[in-house]
């Protein structure tokens, strides 16, 4: 299993993070499954009658609205970086938050690095998975980089004059 930070702090993740190409060929039954938004497009039905948890990730292509409406289903909606200056999915996740009041796991996921802990949560995000070959630990500091924030966001909708 691999670590992830969740909720402020690092923890083992039960999720399987299905393949963009991924088939409903050989699923299993019961485990928690985080499947691409193409298969969950496809195959919708069958997805809601498996017994496991289910969670659903979007490519820094596809928008939030595709899945509006099925925000029920979901008990975690990760949001795909391809790489690090690809930030389409932050406005995604405040999407997912803002408007569409979505309240469950919301992650972060593929090239994801601890200068960016702090803006990803602020935008939404509460779970990360950070890249392999950096330091879980050392990337959970970063979310206590910055005491204060001037504008507002997801995680302080007040701006800093308004507080005062």
């Amino acid at each position: 299993m691999q670590r992830i930070i969740k909720n402020g702090a690092v923890c083992e993740d039960n999720w399987h993070l299905l393949a963009k190409d991924a088939t409903l060929d050989g699923l299993p039954n019961s485990d928690d499954l985080i499947v691409p938004y193409a298969l969950w497009a496809e195959h919708a039905h069958a997805l809601k009658a498996r017994d496991g948890k289910l969670g659903v990730w979007l490519d820094s292509d596809e928008q939030a609205e595709d899945i509006a409406d099925d925000l029920q289903h979901f008990a975690v909606i990760a949001l795909n970086f391809p790489n690090f200056n690809d930030g389409r999915n932050y406005s995604n996740a405040r999407l997912l938050r803002e408007r569409f009041g979505y309240q469950g796991e919301l992650r972060a996921i593929g090239d994801v690095l601890r200068d960016q802990l702090f803006f990803y949560q602020r935008c939404g995000f509460n779970s990360f998975v950070i890249r392999a070959d950096r330091d879980t630990e050392d990337a959970l500091a970063s979310l206590n980089d910055f005491s204060e924030v001037y504008q507002s966001a997801v995680d302080q909708p007040q701006p800093l004059f308004r507080r005062r």
